[in-house]
């Protein structure tokens, strides 16, 4: 015959074994879940790698056809003056001319001493940003040639770039989730806590922009990295 209490007193003992696991389960379950937001912050002055340069001057007459023609001298001085100094041919470009009639203004002075007034404009667009930078200054010695250059048209002004990003990407990464870390490890020691493993990160979108208003050719690169923490007890 089957020995029904030493049965009894197995399944028992299992059942008792069981609702202990279950039940410290369901305590853990029920224990909230507790964990820390933080943001990690990384920074890093770089130099622009790329300038364009838009050269602008006007003439003004009330032949159009040689005003035409003595813009298109003025020109290939320019270009001259550029090439001979180190900027590419291919780094220069001459946009269309661009012609004011005053007589076609019904707002304009009809009693003006120049009839037309014709806009040029060259182009450089090169990665020789200091070489441009010296041209800038030394701009002046085509006014002996006859050049007076225009500067502030907003339409027209010296755009400084960064472009070599993937570069520094993950070095920045890195310190900016360093930094997250560091401050998560100090919010976990002062609630007497330990930090666990990552639960959610998220990387914010770097953003470049002038150091400031006097050196637009220094760029300041920024990304902000978020991360949730668990802390364990």
């Amino acid at each position: 015959m089957k020995n029904y209490r030493t049965e009894a007193f197995i399944i028992a003992v299992g059942l008792l074994l069981m609702g202990f696991f279950v039940g410290g389960g369901i305590k853990d379950l029920a224990k909230p879940e507790r964990t820390v937001f933080v943001r990690g912050l990384a920074e890093m002055e770089v130099k622009a790698n790329h300038v364009t340069w838009p050269i602008l001057y006007k003439e003004a007459g009330n032949d159009l056809l040689a005003l035409c023609n003595k813009v298109s001298k003025s020109n290939d001085v320019i270009v001259e003056f550029l090439k001979n100094e180190g900027v590419g041919e291919e780094e220069i470009s001459i946009n269309p001319l661009e012609v004011y009639d005053t007589n076609t203004d019904r707002y304009s002075n009809q009693n003006a001493e120049f009839r037309y007034n014709v806009t040029s404009v060259i182009t450089v667009s090169t990665a020789k940003v200091d070489l441009v930078r010296q041209l800038i200054n030394r701009q002046g010695e085509l006014l002996d040639k006859g050049i007076v250059i225009v500067d502030g048209d907003y339409r027209y002004r010296v755009d400084y770039e960064y472009t070599d990003l993937n570069t520094v990407k993950p070095k920045m990464i890195e310190e900016a989730t360093k930094n997250a870390r560091a401050a998560a490890q100090k919010f976990a020691v002062d609630s007497d806590s330990e930090l666990g493993k990552i639960k959610q990160a998220s990387q914010g979108q770097f953003e470049i922009s002038d150091r400031d208003q006097n050196t637009p050719y220094i760029k300041n690169v920024r990304v902000v990295t978020s991360l949730t923490y668990y802390l364990e007890d």
